[in-house]
């Protein structure tokens, strides 16, 4: 992920905060009671007799920067990113993975690249749309070179935390809450394109530990900053969660399986590698392990009875 534009700290934007966040909240009670868009079982996974066309859009961890086999160096998108080891487990699945490397919601109607605008490629005989997007509309690369930087300020205290919300407003929650409307846009385009599809949207993995501990010098953050940092994940992951309830999609949880298996982690342990990557992968992305273990999660969404 490489991209974030710094929200600049106004009146307008502190009452926005406000309106959008109560907005938020509001979802997030009527979520059980939402009543998402009609869509079809499209059988994904034990050999029904028919293909499976299937779509993946999203960002760098979708698309799984230098995890081997690299099959398109414009996108760095690996053949053992999630969607295609999903695609191996369904039988009569035909892939079409579209995701890239520093991807945001605006590419999805806009190319990168030699990638042409993602949504290019969900047609209306597309049965199963993944879409793992929102990471770089809140800044996700950005973020991580601002609290490294920061962190040599003050390594006990929480100096990111304090620089994001040094005018009243948390500029992270903000960045988080103002990403939700293009998301929704993204998932309405995807189902007036692919009126049949399953679409499921996958959230992002854990990438500090879950129990706000550090790991200084491996993660350099400072002290009190990891709690910040994993709650902000936990926050862009509970907007996707609404986000996707709201607009006729399933979510499908990648943080919970991925606990205890976060970049401050040994080696040997982890799924998320820290800034200087000990296996192959793009720093706080992923490796090999992280990208099987999202798309066991996606598989076991898929195994569900479909309800819609």
């Amino acid at each position: 992920m490489n991209r974030e534009t710094h929200p600049a700290a106004t009146a307008h934007h502190r009452g926005r905060a406000v309106a959008v966040a109560a907005a938020v909240s509001g979802c997030a009670l009527v979520m059980a009671s939402a009543t998402p868009a009609a869509a079809h079982n499209s059988g994904q996974g034990h050999g029904n007799g028919r293909t499976t066309q299937y779509v993946a859009l999203g960002d760098s961890y979708t698309s799984g920067p230098y995890i081997p086999t690299q099959v398109d160096a414009n996108c760095a998108r690996s053949d053992h990113n999630y969607p295609s080891l999903v695609a191996a487990d369904r039988r009569g699945t035909v892939l079409d993975d579209v995701s890239c490397s520093g991807a945001t919601t605006e590419e999805m109607w806009k190319a990168q690249g030699t990638n042409p605008p993602q949504l290019d490629a969900v047609q209306r005989d597309t049965d199963l749309v993944t879409v793992q997007i929102g990471g770089n509309d809140i800044g996700f690369s950005t973020i991580i070179g601002t609290c490294v930087k920061l962190s040599a300020t003050d390594l006990t205290g929480n100096p990111c935390q304090r620089y994001y919300n040094s005018t009243g407003v948390d500029q992270l929650a903000l960045a988080v809450l103002n990403t939700a409307p293009k998301v929704t846009k993204v998932l309405r385009a995807v189902h007036k394109q692919a009126p049949h599809a399953r679409v499921v949207v996958v959230g992002y993995p854990d990438l500090l530990p879950d129990d706000g501990s550090g790991c200084y010098p491996q993660v350099p953050f400072a002290a009190k900053d990891f709690p910040y940092l994993r709650d902000t994940g936990k926050r862009l992951n509970l907007m996707l969660r609404v986000v996707a309830a709201l607009n006729g999609a399933e979510y499908v949880d990648t943080y919970g399986p991925t606990v205890g298996h976060d970049m401050c982690k040994a080696p040997a342990d982890r799924w998320i590698e820290p800034l200087q990557p000990a296996s192959p992968a793009a720093p706080a992305h992923p490796n090999a392990k992280g990208e099987a273990a999202m798309a066991g999660a996606v598989l076991k969404q898929l195994d569900r009875r479909h309800r819609y």
